[in-house]
């Protein structure tokens, strides 16, 4: 039986685990995500699959076992997966992904590497995902691609089955047309988004410049555009739109443009941060700090983050105020995604260069200013320090969405903190109550970490309140039934408190 629902997406929605010689499939560890979002989907259809790949040091080796089927809390789905060389993902993935594509996403031309794309190589994966998703689609079934390494499958898929429904999510920020048409195959990406039949971004922002980037190379016409909903419009974001197209029509299709900013599981993190085993924690950090303000920066090791220019920002905050020497510390979290880059390996350097600096200039025997933490956290445990922090700092320089602000909100039950959040994260769109900030401004910078740190309580209940409130109206449910709309696909009731 040929699946109604098939989402493509290239990590495996589960995670690998050998007990006793063999290979178990265990659900991931933090129910909080994308992944479990999306399989969420597979209860309201008859029959679902997931289509991802896996390393193979011989593809054509028969005992490789490409459909598997899961049962698990989400039901039974098959998992199709396509068997790669690690030569094929490094080109695929770490070098035309990474290397060419996302420079330009997220508006850095001058770390745009061209020369080691194998293009052809992309292709093929692009197909071979593809083929396996036409040969899971039942007759009309809804295939949902999710982001930018996938940006060619839709056009294949159209060519192999036209009768199915293609939904394409893209997870990424979507450049202006004078940055993205930098990639030479501008056009056979486009082509192959306009292939679906919905297409959907974080915030009005990125949809716009999409059609922009269409038009700037094919004959698109805009057939509707809509006032942007006041919750993705604060007007302290660099990001905002006034209005979003909505639709529009190409080679006699519709295309329908979703603006849905991705959220976080509120119940979850909620259930978490009002746990016994938070409010242990929670009091262990407390007895640390003592009467020090924490402030916490949470992030991958990517030049898009900011990190560099946070701790640079941090280090003048220290010299110019020798009054909070003592009373504050930074506990910045970057974790490096991929160790094997070079790109990310030089910002590491830099990053434990300057927090050794920071340390050493201001540190004293029973003060630490800066604690830098490369390994990942695990999420339980973060959650507590998102209760205990004073301050959360996020300031990406470009950011499609941004979701650990998000979490940070959620897990504020009591009602207090500050957000200090980068103009240039989407999730700055729905956060007018955040104290914006832009990481390419000094002034910006400095002056709002400090604000934040001198911010009453009552105003920083009176912000936090907004804030929560954003949060859990556009939390995760919300993005994913927002996707089925666009589909026109029946949604599910919401059975949750109205609280």
């Amino acid at each position: 039986m040929r699946s109604n629902l098939v989402i493509v997406y290239h990590r495996q929605p589960y995670e690998e685990v050998e007990v006793n010689g063999k290979i178990e499939y265990h659900e991931n560890k933090s129910p909080n995500g994308i992944v479990p979002t999306l399989k969420s989907f597979f209860g309201r259809f008859e029959k679902g699959a997931w289509i991802a790949w896996k390393y193979a040091d011989d593809p054509a080796n028969p005992d490789f076992e490409r459909v598997v089927e899961i049962e698990d809390t989400y039901g039974k789905y098959n998992v199709s997966r396509l068997p790669l060389t690690r030569e094929q993902v490094s080109s695929f993935y770490h070098v035309t992904s990474k290397e060419a594509f996302w420079p330009i996403l997220h508006g850095f031309k001058e770390r745009y590497n061209y020369d080691p794309v194998d293009w052809s190589t992309f292709r093929e994966v692009n197909w071979a995902f593809a083929e396996a998703a036409a040969a899971e689609a039942a007759e009309g079934a809804v295939v949902w691609v999710h982001d930018y390494n996938l940006w060619l499958v839709p056009a294949y898929l159209r060519r192999l089955r036209p009768d199915v429904k293609i939904s394409f999510f893209h997870h990424t920020p979507f450049p202006s047309a004078d940055i993205f048409n930098v990639l030479p195959w501008r056009k056979e990406i486009l082509e192959s988004l306009l292939a679906c039949d919905v297409v959907g971004f974080h915030i009005p922002r990125y949809v716009n410049n999409f059609v922009s980037a269409a038009r700037s190379l094919l004959e698109v016409s805009t057939k509707t555009r809509e006032k942007v909903k006041d919750e993705l419009k604060a007007e302290t974001s660099a990001l905002s739109e006034q209005s979003v197209i909505t639709e529009v029509s190409y080679q006699g299709r519709t295309i329908r443009l979703q603006a849905s900013p991705v959220g976080v599981d509120v119940d979850y993190i909620e259930s978490l941060a009002n746990s016994e085993e938070t409010a242990t924690k929670l009091a262990e950090i407390r007895e640390t700090l003592g009467d020090r303000q924490l402030i916490l920066s949470v992030g991958r090791t990517d030049y898009t983050k900011g990190g560099i220019e946070q701790l640079e920002s941090y280090e003048r905050l220290l010299e110019s105020r020798p009054d909070l020497r003592g009373k504050v510390q930074l506990m910045h979290v970057s974790v490096m995604a991929n160790a094997n880059m070079t790109a990310y390996q030089q910002i590491q350097h830099d990053l434990e260069t300057l927090a050794g600096k920071i340390n050493g200039r201001f540190g004293s025997f029973d003060w630490q200013p800066l604690v830098l933490i490369s390994r990942p956290v695990p999420f339980k445990e973060l959650v507590a320090y998102y209760r205990a922090a004073d301050v959360a700092w996020i300031t990406p320089l470009a950011d499609g969405m941004n979701l650990v602000c998000k979490e940070y909100c959620a897990a504020r039950t009591d009602g207090d903190g500050v957000l200090v959040l980068s103009e240039f994260a989407g999730a700055a769109v729905e956060f007018a109550s955040a104290v914006p900030t832009n990481p390419f401004s000094w002034k910006s910078m400095d002056s709002a970490i400090q604000y934040a740190l001198e911010m009453p309580e009552d105003e920083r209940r009176g912000r936090m309140e907004l804030a929560r409130q954003i949060v859990r109206k556009q939390d995760i449910r919300y993005w994913a039934e927002d996707q089925m709309m666009a589909l026109d696909l029946p949604t599910m009731p919401d059975t949750r408190d109205a609280a």
